[in-house]
């Protein structure tokens, strides 16, 4: 999946499914359907940290403004992955 730096594109909440936002150990996957957020995080109490906080900040704002711009459903049905059938080599 590609990864772009938080400085290089602006992060469009449930406008692909491809975009990953990276914030050291943590990462926050786009997706047309869901937002999926993996790994770790520190902030720190220090300058840093609220720099980091405030890149946090901004990204949840702009996917709270985007739920909030739509007639949302109760809940997105979870849909298994489907996969295409791998022709056997060896038959």
């Amino acid at each position: 999946m590609p990864r772009r730096k938080a400085d290089v594109l602006p992060f469009r909440p449930f406008a692909e499914d491809a975009g990953v936002q990276t914030f050291a150990d943590f990462s926050i996957e786009n997706g047309t359907r869901r937002i999926a957020l993996h790994g770790s995080l520190d902030i720190t109490r220090d300058r840093a940290g609220l720099k980091r906080a405030r890149e946090l900040k901004g990204l949840f704002e702009a996917i709270a403004a985007a739920l909030e711009g739509e007639d949302l459903p109760e809940a997105v049905p979870d849909e298994p992955e489907v996969s295409e059938p791998v022709r056997n080599p060896f038959a």
